[in-house]
């Protein structure tokens, strides 16, 4: 408990101290302490909510948390200006590795939508393809849970994903993506409420 005062007080980022079970809140004010960016996206915290957008010429690029989880549960609430291409990145450790939950809308994944699940490596290995759990005009609600090769991901109270895969069982850190290419010129994404716990 002093060891967690210290850190507190120190303005440490609070998931360091948590434990498994423990739900670690992601996003702290106006603050990136935690989150490390890959890239040339544009990214801002305000108001606990995290913003991100193209970068110059249409620039991609990534943030992820400097810890990393295994099995956790994981909740957020996450809006898009569409026409884009995002997600919430997890089990990433490198460069093409871990899995999304996708938020996009693009011409050459028709029916493909928001909530589906893309493997690095392989593309997706399970679409949502339910109209009726994805809100484009406001914020939409996502629960990830994983453990071990099962992964389900919930969106607006519909459970729109449930497959095992074993490409990537090992911790891996949290992201959120800002995909390139003028289609999404103008995306923007906006992420909120985003806390996860281990399992």
């Amino acid at each position: 408990m002093q060891l967690l005062a210290i850190l507190l007080l120190a303005g440490a980022p609070v998931a360091c101290a948590a434990g498994p079970g423990q739900w670690v809140a992601l996003i702290q004010g106006d603050s990136l302490a935690g989150w490390k960016v890959e890239g040339n996206a544009e990214w801002k915290a305000a108001g606990g909510v995290l913003t991100g957008r193209q970068g110059p010429d249409g620039a991609a690029g990534d943030i992820f948390t400097e810890q990393q989880w295994a099995g956790f549960e994981l909740e957020a609430e996450w809006k898009m200006r569409f026409p884009g291409n995002s997600g919430i990145w997890f089990r990433r450790t490198a460069p093409r590795t871990g899995y999304q939950a996708d938020f996009l809308d693009q011409a050459t994944h028709p029916g493909v939508l928001s909530g589906s699940l893309y493997a690095m490596g392989k593309a997706f290995i399970a679409e949502n393809r339910d109209p009726s759990t994805v809100n484009r005009d406001g914020w939409n609600r996502l629960r990830i849970r994983a453990r071990g090769d099962l992964i389900e991901i919930e969106q607006n109270g519909a459970k729109v994903v449930s497959v095992r895969d074993s490409a990537f069982t090992g911790p891996g850190s949290i992201g959120i993506q800002v995909h390139a290419g003028k289609q999404f010129e103008g995306m923007e994404i906006q992420v909120r409420n985003l806390r996860v716990r281990g399992l």
